[in-house]
Formats: C-alpha cells, structure tokens, sequence
C-alpha cells in the first residue's frame, strides 16, 4: 500500500491512532517505512478513558508528528455523555500543547463546541480532520489558526457548499487527506480508500482552484511540512 502511494505521488502519509493499542501500532508502522508518520489519539466514541501518561510517553517517539485523531461526536448513540467527551477532549488538547504537537480534529455535530475547547488552549494548532461544514465554519476555524483538511467527500456531486469552502479557503490553510480506509471519493464508493486515491481529491481541488496538480502538490507539502514540523 505505501509503495502504491509512492507511485502515484503520495510520499508523505500520517497515520492515525484512535486509541493507545491502536497508537501504538501506527508508531510501529511509522518505523518501518520512511514514508509514514504517526499520530497518537484517542477517538471520542471511545469508552474507555484515554490513558494521558501512557499517550505522552508514546508520542516523545521521534516519528510521531501529531496528536490525532482526537476530538468530539454528538452524533454517534454509542459515544460517551456530552461532557465526558469534552473533559477528555481538554486533557488531549492540554498534552498536545505541552508537547507542542498539532492536533487532529474530529468533529460530528459538535462544531461549536470544538471551537470553544480550541479557543481554551492558548497555542494550540492544528487541522480540522475531514472538514465538511459550511463556509461560516470554516471562516470561524480558520480565524483560530487552524487549517482545513477536505477528503474524498468533496467529489461528491451533492456537495457544492463544500467545493465552495475548497475554492475560498486560503492557500496555505488547505490540506487533502484520505480518511484510509473511508473517505471514498465518489467514483471509488464502495472500495476501501487508501492513500494512493489522494489522487482522486487533490485532482478536483486543483480544477475547483483553478491550478494544476504540480501547483497543488507544492502547496500540500509546505503546509504539510508547515503543521506537521518533524515530518521531513
């Protein structure tokens, strides 16, 4: 899968840990293939608590380059109470600012919330993983320093408020992602995503942008390399 990606440009890619277990592999992965860099998280529909000292311990490893993927659900019926979910939340934002590591932000229904918890970090930066609100959202993001990351979803036909966020965003704030293995562009629905298929994303955000793909593959590694700062 990473050689595939490699040969369809995709040569930087970050994995995702959605809880310790979890994490602990990514960081595994992470050493062995150059290609790959870990984040460390804890998923918000998570039951059990995140283990803050065990997630600090693993993310001084020298190839994770993010806290993520960490954020909010109010929309799963699974998830833990509201409140839960925001204490945890504030413990996982509090350790990615004392290790000065970006954050990878989930969020389903719970947009206002998310930027409260943000604006309560001082420091904090970071992306909105798979961002699919509207422009007024985006702008309230962005105005926190934080960039926007679009998957697969903005192929989409029914989309067009989102396109229209892709086109308005600013040009050092966008990022593309997979979402592996979800996050389908529309042509793929049904197929398990993987990193190769950024492809299929990045070639109808360089169209909705008015640029090409060499002019968007630039743009994507400086802001990559701009967030994530030890994924060289």
């Amino acid at each position: 899968m990473v050689k595939q990606a490699v040969a369809a440009g995709v040569t930087r890619i970050i994995a995702v840990g959605v809880d310790l277990e979890h994490s602990r592999r990514v960081v595994a992965l992470a050493h062995r293939h150059a290609e790959v860099f870990a984040g460390v998280g804890h998923y918000p529909t998570e039951s059990a608590a995140p283990d803050i000292n065990a997630l600090r311990q693993l993310a001084a490893d020298e190839r994770v380059v993010a806290i993520g993927e960490v954020g909010l659900d109010f929309q799963d019926a699974q998830a833990p109470d509201r409140d839960v979910q925001m204490s945890r939340l504030g413990e996982l934002l509090a350790l990615a600012v004392d290790l000065d590591l970006p954050v990878s932000i989930h969020n389903r229904g719970a947009a206002a919330e998310v930027a409260a918890a943000i604006t309560t970090h001082p420091g904090l930066r970071g992306a909105m993983h798979y961002f699919a609100l509207e422009w007024d959202w985006a702008e309230r993001f962005l105005g926190l320093g934080f960039y926007l990351s679009f998957a697969g979803l903005v192929t989409r036909p029914s989309r067009n408020a989102l396109r229209e966020v892709v086109k308005r965003c600013p040009t050092n704030r966008l990022l593309l992602e997979t979402d592996s293995p979800y996050g389908q562009a529309h042509k793929r629905m049904g197929v398990p995503n993987r990193p190769a298929y950024l492809l299929d994303t990045a070639t109808l955000v360089a169209e909705l942008r008015g640029i090409g793909l060499d002019e968007l593959a630039e743009t994507e590694r400086a802001n990559a390399l701009a967030l994530f700062r030890k994924m060289t």
